[in-house]
């Protein structure tokens, strides 16, 4: 299942996409969690018993703010969080 967590706004569409079936069966240990530098991931049990990585409630209305240092204009070549998950799992919208 694909989770998304965000918002659209008059200036774009700002989503995280998680796979949820990738997440459960990551084999680094959920490392998009420490990668994260705004600490917005954390573990979450689905309606299946399963542990997988959501977007914090408090970040999901701000993600273009809270994303904007990892983003190409902060310096990184590549998303922190995009880069640990190895298995792929998740995907930025913008």
């Amino acid at each position: 299942m694909i989770a998304n967590y965000g918002y659209k706004d008059g200036s774009g569409e700002y989503y995280i996409s998680i796979d949820t079936d990738n997440c459960i069966a990551c084999p680094v240990g959920r490392a998009c969690l420490t990668a994260c530098p705004k600490a917005m991931f954390e573990n979450m049990t689905d309606d299946y018993d399963d542990q997988v990585v959501w977007i914090k409630p408090e970040f999901r209305r701000s993600l273009a703010y809270g994303c904007a240092d990892c983003k190409p204009s902060g310096g990184y070549t590549s998303l922190p969080c995009t880069s640990a998950c190895t298995p792929g799992a998740i995907k930025h919208s913008w």
